[in-house]
């Protein structure tokens, strides 16, 4: 095999890795973290509330009940969350093995039968190693993890990143996009009031 082509694969393969890693360690952070976060916010509103009258207004009674319902979610995942932290651990020691494959197969003469067999070796601990189920945003601190902690300018060498296509989730984009529309929608009813006037009776009609 070209010494280039390999290069690339084993880049590739430890991007994958790499991000997997970051995504279980990701899903483990939310899972430990978020709770003490969210009812430490709470407690702080609760008792701001009893000052600034602003903060006992409904709305925001709501919200906090919201953010109190999404800790429930979270807590499904809590009986689970060290079986993360261990594959995110095999998935880092997996990593640096491809590190170190990478930096053999780069001083060598090529890429010799031992090191195609550590990759097998690589790639099937890896599918192994794996845990198909994620918390919501796990993908989004993944990115952030990887990207911009990760040391990865080893695996730029061969496989390069762009900015908009691999550092940010493709959910990051839908998010944008539905706030924009959300933002526009807005905006157009209220030049438009005939419209929304329209639009208040229709879902009021009994």
């Amino acid at each position: 095999m070209d010494q280039q082509v390999a290069l690339r694969m084993i880049a590739e393969k430890a991007y994958d890795v790499g991000y997997a890693a970051k995504l279980h360690f990701s899903t483990f952070d939310i899972v430990e973290k978020a709770p003490g976060w969210i009812g430490m916010v709470s407690l702080i509103i609760g008792v701001l509330s009893l000052y600034i009258d602003v903060l006992a207004a409904k709305n925001i009674s709501a919200l906090i009940t919201v953010i109190g319902i999404c800790s429930l979610y979270i807590t499904l995942y809590s009986e689970t969350k060290g079986q993360y932290y261990q594959a995110g651990s095999a998935l880092t020691a997996l990593f640096d093995r491809l590190k170190v494959l990478h930096a053999q197969c780069k001083s060598a003469t090529g890429f010799m039968p031992a090191h195609q067999q550590e990759y097998d070796l690589i790639t099937e601990a890896f599918r192994g190693a794996c845990l198909n189920k994620h918390i919501l945003f796990s993908g989004w601190l993944a990115h952030k993890k990887f990207f911009w902690e990760q040391q990865i300018d080893w695996i730029a060498e061969s496989r390069t990143f762009s900015l908009w296509r691999d550092k940010f989730p493709f959910s990051f984009y839908v998010v944008i996009i539905a706030v924009l529309t959300a933002i526009g929608a807005v905006s157009y009813l209220g030049s438009h009031p005939e419209i929304a006037d329209a639009l208040q009776r229709i879902c009021t009609h009994e």
